[in-house]
């Protein structure tokens, strides 16, 4: 009994390997279907800060302070460090007790407006004699140039006082803004990328303190120069970044460029993509196809069945090699507008596994692209 289980298990086991040894392998199948066929011009991307600048101090001065770390997140107006302005507070100190000083002392009043004073009446009492006859014509004139004299010192103090004033007050806002810039504050939200200064490090005026990189983030695609031309700002895009990847984000053309690097004369325009900020790191890339044109159409398949201007066709359990015309071209799908019909399917996976005539089982595709 026991020889015959044993038996009958090494015959099915042998039918099995005949079976698998003999039995076509599995093709991978997409059917040919009707949708929306996309015309897509291709491009590489790449995520770039939108500004990155250099903090540099207008002031030389010794470092007091600093809140400076690398990978620090800033936001604008944040103090990034501080100088030392101990001997700047004490000449706007000693300013301000000159200003104070002038201004008192104009205000004790001035001796040549007295004199004005007395002059003008001195001068009133020559002009009342003159008119009675008791004071000559030639002395008065005298008088009266003697007063214009003492006017006009009178006018210059004035201006002088003025100018004593307006300068005090000038060098006192210079000093504040001095002041102002020993304190350095963040332009722009950003992250901090380099340091070069630390606390008690002695600087010159424009010397570097750190670099900062913004968290805006600009998405940058190269476009070759015989698709350029159908770009236009509005248009649909598709980004696949290559870090996430094959997933697909879309957006718009935001600006376009027009200049062309002149080593590979591909045309720059810039993307706004429907992604979290967060994942737009600084120097990754990925792919883009931009939508130029759209039509509905009855042949679609996926961009990865077309090797050439050819796919494979399984009909009837054998791989049919044919040649196709395609149309509009997407990142995912092709347009074929002669050499296929809806509904035949064709091979979209190990294209260089198959060949011409040979037996195959068709597999639907998990993924329908």
């Amino acid at each position: 009994m026991g020889k015959k289980i044993l038996l009958v298990a090494l015959v099915a086991l042998l039918a099995l390997g005949v079976w698998i040894y003999f039995s076509p392998p599995a093709a991978v199948v997409a059917e040919v279907r009707a949708g929306r066929a996309i015309k897509a011009v291709p491009g590489s991307v790449t995520v770039q800060a939108e500004y990155e600048m250099q903090i540099r101090s207008e002031m030389g001065g010794r470092i007091l302070r600093s809140s400076l770390e690398k990978g620090q997140h800033v936001s604008e107006g944040d103090i990034l460090c501080e100088l030392d302005a101990g001997d700047l507070l004490l000449n706007m100190e000693r300013t301000r007790a000159e200003y104070e000083t002038a201004k008192q002392r104009l205000a004790v009043g001035s001796a040549v407006e007295l004199q004005l004073a007395t002059s003008a009446e001195n001068l009133a009492e020559y002009e009342r004699l003159n008119r009675a006859g008791r004071y000559a014509d030639a002395e008065l004139t005298k008088r009266r140039r003697e007063h214009e004299q003492v006017e006009q010192r009178a006018a210059l103090e004035k201006v002088n006082n003025a100018q004593t004033l307006s300068s005090y007050e000038t060098t006192l806002r210079q000093q504040q803004r001095q002041l102002e810039k020993m304190t350095l504050r963040a332009p722009f939200d950003g992250v901090v990328s380099q340091i070069y200064a630390r606390p008690g490090d002695l600087i010159g005026g424009g010397a570097p303190i750190a670099t900062l990189i913004s968290t805006s983030r600009i998405v940058e695609a190269k476009i070759s120069e015989e698709d350029f031309a159908d770009i236009r700002v509005g248009q649909k895009v598709s980004v696949r970044f290559l870090p996430y990847g094959n997933g697909l984000f879309n957006g718009t053309v935001s600006k376009i460029l027009p200049t062309a690097d002149p080593a590979t004369q591909r045309y720059v325009i810039e993307l706004a993509v429907e992604i979290d900020a967060a994942r737009l790191v600084p120097g990754i890339t990925g792919e883009v196809t931009v939508v130029v044109g759209e039509r509905d159409e009855q042949t679609l398949i996926p961009r990865r069945a077309l090797f050439g201007s050819s796919v494979y066709v399984v009909r009837a359990g054998r791989v049919e090699l044919r040649r196709v015309q395609v149309g509009y071209v997407s990142l995912t799908t092709v347009e074929i507008t002669k050499g296929l019909s809806a509904g035949e399917q064709v091979i979209v996976d190990s294209l260089d596994q198959f060949r011409e005539g040979q037996r195959v089982r068709a597999a639907p595709d998990g993924a329908r692209s």
